[in-house]
């Protein structure tokens, strides 16, 4: 597993799929099977643009698709897609995690909560529709930044679920919100938990990145502060099935 901690380059999907796909081709040749993007990876978070949204199949996931089928590898983040069964006078895109394998196929989770503090809810239509993914073995639930706050749809996909895929554009005023969410859905769920998060400013608003690949047990596997990087862990299903076996939590909860 790889998350890469980037700066984003505000509204402009060339020059952020320019700079990301040498960064996809040092975390494929450095072993990665999968590779994780952070929310809105192309464009940043600038939720009130209204020219922002892009048709299923646009140039951000049409970036994940062929670099997955580049370096033989799966390669994921989120970006603004108008879905393809909305209404013709309903553009709004949703936020969509977008996960590329390197056969051409593509899995997707709409971002079920809109983040309403920052506006998204207003320019952005919710997801209804939880998401996972089976990834050589590896069972993976997707969700997107705020859905970090919500433990009850990471709860009713544990039994499931391996590891959780939080990409995110987390700013710093928050920061401890977000590392300690983080460790707290590994440990309650007893699954990996992976968050990636940007680096750099935008939208008037400072990113100190904080990724971190979180294990069943809370410990931390690997981080990121500050400035671009690429973090690498194993993620092992037969850890997570000796975790809940050996703290036999889950099948206590009422």
């Amino acid at each position: 597993m790889a998350a890469i901690q980037h700066d984003i380059v505000w509204n402009d999907r060339d020059a952020n799929f320019a700079r990301l796909a040498p960064m996809v081709a040092a975390a494929a040749a450095g072993g990665a099977r999968l590779v994780l993007l952070t929310e809105t990876f192309s464009t940043g978070f600038a939720v009130d643009n209204p020219h922002l949204g892009e048709p299923e199949g646009g140039p951000s996931s049409t970036f994940l698709r062929e670099q997955a089928e580049l370096h033989g590898v799966w390669v994921g983040g989120s970006c603004p897609e108008v879905p393809a069964d909305s209404e013709p006078s309903d553009h709004r895109p949703a936020n969509s995690f977008v996960l590329a394998g390197p056969d051409g196929t593509v899995h997707r989770y709409r971002k079920i909560h809109p983040f309403t503090f920052g506006g998204e809810d207003a320019h952005f239509r919710a997801g209804t529709e939880l998401a996972q993914v089976e990834v050589e073995g590896v069972r993976i639930s997707l969700f997107v930044c705020y859905d970090l706050r919500f433990s009850d749809e990471f709860w009713g996909l544990a039994n499931t679920t391996d590891v959780y895929l939080v990409p995110a554009n987390w700013p710093e005023g928050r920061r401890n919100h977000w590392m300690a969410l983080l460790q707290a859905r590994a440990i309650e769920n007893q699954a990996y938990v992976v968050g990636c998060n940007r680096v750099g400013q935008g939208g008037g608003l400072n990113y100190v990145g904080d990724s971190r690949i979180v294990d069943p047990l809370g410990e931390l596997l690997a981080t990121g502060s500050q400035g671009e990087t690429i973090l690498f862990a194993d993620i092992e299903p037969s850890r997570v099935a000796a975790v809940r076996d050996q703290f036999r939590f889950l099948p206590d909860r009422r």
